[in-house]
C-alpha cells in the first residue's frame, strides 16, 4: 500500500468512524440511571431477624388536645361511612392499653376513609419508635384498615434506621372504641423481617 493511498484510508477511516469513537468514549453521566450496588454496602450481608413489636396506639380525636385531627371533612354530612374524610395523626403508641402506660413511640401520617358502603380506611404511618435500641427508628405501614372486622391485617413496607429494607405485617384488633367520642384504641402485633 502506497503512502498516499494508506493516507487517504486513514482519512477516510477517521472520518466515517468518528462519530463512533465519541459516542463510545464520552459516555453523559445522566444516561446510567441504575447500577448494581454491593449488598455489604448497605449491611445487606447480614442475616435477617423477625421481629414481634406489640404497641397500643390511642386515636385520640376529642378533648382540648386531640391526637387526630380531620384536615378534609367528608364531603356528605349524612354519610354513614364518612366517605372522603382524611385525618392527619400523631397517636401515642404505648406498652399497655392505658394512655398513661409507658410511651414508646408515636405513630405519624394520615388515614382516609375509602369506602361508601362500609367503614374502611386507608392508613399510611410511621411507628416513631422513641424507646431503648430502635430509638430514631421507623416501621412504614400502608393499607387498608376494615375497623370493624375483628382482626385487620396491613402490610409493613419498608422503614428507616434499624428497619430500612424492613418488611413484614401488623395484626390489629380494636380494645377499646367510644361511639361517642369516636376515640380508640387499637393494639398493633406487628412482625418485621430485618437486618
Amino acid at each position: 500500500m502506497s503512502p498516499t493511498m494508506f493516507t487517504q484510508f486513514l482519512i477516510f477511516f477517521l472520518l466515517y468512524n468518528t462519530p463512533l469513537i465519541i459516542s463510545l468514549t464520552t459516555q453523559d453521566p445522566y444516561d446510567d440511571f441504575v447500577r448494581p450496588l454491593d449488598r455489604k454496602l448497605f449491611g445487606l450481608d447480614k442475616q435477617e431477624k423477625l421481629s414481634h413489636f406489640k404497641f397500643f396506639w390511642h386515636d385520640i380525636v376529642s378533648g382540648h388536645k386531640p391526637s387526630s385531627v380531620a384536615i378534609v371533612p367528608p364531603p356528605w354530612k349524612n354519610s354513614t361511612t364518612a366517605f372522603g374524610l382524611v385525618n392527619m395523626i400523631e397517636n401515642p403508641l404505648t406498652l399497655g392499653p392505658q394512655l398513661s402506660s409507658k410511651l414508646v413511640g408515636k405513630a405519624q401520617g394520615f388515614y382516609a376513609s375509602t369506602s361508601q358502603s362500609e367503614i374502611d380506611l386507608l392508613m399510611a404511618m410511621n411507628f416513631a419508635i422513641t424507646e431503648g435500641k430502635y430509638n430514631g427508628s421507623t416501621i412504614t405501614i400502608l393499607g387498608r384498615n376494615p375497623v370493624f372486622n375483628k382482626v385487620r391485617e396491613m402490610p409493613v413496607i419498608g422503614g428507616s434506621g434499624l428497619f430500612r429494607f424492613a418488611r413484614g405485617y401488623a395484626e390489629l384488633r380494636t380494645h377499646w372504641f367510644s361511639p361517642k367520642t369516636k376515640d380508640a384504641i387499637v393494639e398493633y402485633n406487628i412482625y418485621v423481617l430485618h437486618y
